[in-house]
């Protein structure tokens, strides 16, 4: 049970950082395309960097050993993104094509929190 656990951790976490890198990357370039896609959605375009810069430092923080509360952050961070992005398309009645992304990269983000092994986990002291 415990192999199969890291499989599906490290499938899922792969995966989700490779979409938060190439979504981060393609927000950090001054791309007309997205541009308009943050202006039909109402929020000020210098949100693409910020994003972007989120996703990348995210990335960082999921992948790197140790350092449980910053993945514990990141991961609420994919998390806060990725359902802001849908709430957004929702607001903006995109059609469901907007939707798939965003809601894969959540998905794969509860996943790979899910899944992480102890080593990667915050250890709380619940000895009362």
């Amino acid at each position: 049970m415990k192999k199969r656990n890291k499989i599906i951790y490290w499938i899922a976490t792969l995966w989700l950082s490779l979409g938060m890198v190439s979504t981060g990357i393609v927000q950090l370039l001054p791309l007309d395309e997205e541009a308009e896609k943050m202006t039909q959605l109402g929020y000020p375009l210098y949100f693409l960097t910020i994003i972007g810069i989120w996703k990348l430092l995210g990335v960082v923080a999921v992948l790197v050993p140790k350092i449980p509360l910053v993945k514990e952050w990141a991961y609420a961070g994919f998390a806060f993104l990725m359902s802001g992005a849908i709430f957004s398309h929702l607001a903006a009645n995109d059609g469901l094509i907007e939707y798939i992304g965003p809601t894969l990269l959540l998905l794969l983000t509860v996943v790979s929190w899910h899944f992480r092994p102890e080593s990667r986990k915050l250890i709380s002291n619940t000895n009362n």
